[in-house]
């Protein structure tokens, strides 16, 4: 199945399938479905800016013409922390699970961050306990720095997120 970086055209399936994976997975995301449902189609089309400059990108991966799986990067503006890109919206819908798309689309998001001159590094969370995306991430280069404890709420339950890092150009230390 075909990796690529999503475009403004893609706009309305890249929403259709975020949604869906911030419903069905509340604990994964920090933003809510409620939070995003109402966003008019132009804000979709706009994170999906084309441009080498771009403050994010979204690669996702289709299977004929349905978008299927997405990874997203989105690039730190501030002087100080622009060698950091945060990795975000990492999702496959559950049919399409176990191919090696999480893999595919994380590693273009990683190629994407290496291309980028400047960019350092790539950061990400990952809900403490899910052990199928944190054993991804680390086979990925990926390492843990620290949890933050009760980092999001979920109806009335919080979860912990495992905050991680990934150097992209060798050793950083």
């Amino acid at each position: 199945m075909p990796i690529t970086r999503l475009t403004p055209a893609d706009a309305a399936a890249y929403r259709a399938l975020i949604l869906q994976a911030y419903a069905l997975h509340p604990d994964a995301f920090t933003t809510s479905a409620t939070e995003r449902t109402g966003f008019p189609l132009s804000w979709w089309e706009n994170r999906l800016a084309p441009g080498d400059d771009a403050k994010e990108v979204v690669f996702g991966a289709w299977e004929a013409d349905s978008l299927v799986g997405l990874a997203g990067l989105s690039f730190e503006p501030r002087e100080k922390a622009r060698h950091k890109a945060t990795l975000f919206g990492m999702y496959v819908d559950a049919q399409h699970r176990s191919l090696g798309l999480g893999r595919q689309l994380v590693a273009a998001a990683l190629d994407y961050g290496r291309s980028r001159s400047g960019t350092q590094l790539v950061q990400l969370t990952v809900t403490e306990g899910n052990a199928p995306a944190t054993s991804l991430y680390l086979s990925l280069g990926f390492v843990p720095f620290g949890t933050e404890p009760f980092a999001v709420r979920v109806g009335s339950a919080y979860v912990s997120k495992v905050h991680m890092w990934c150097p992209l150009h060798g050793s950083m230390a």
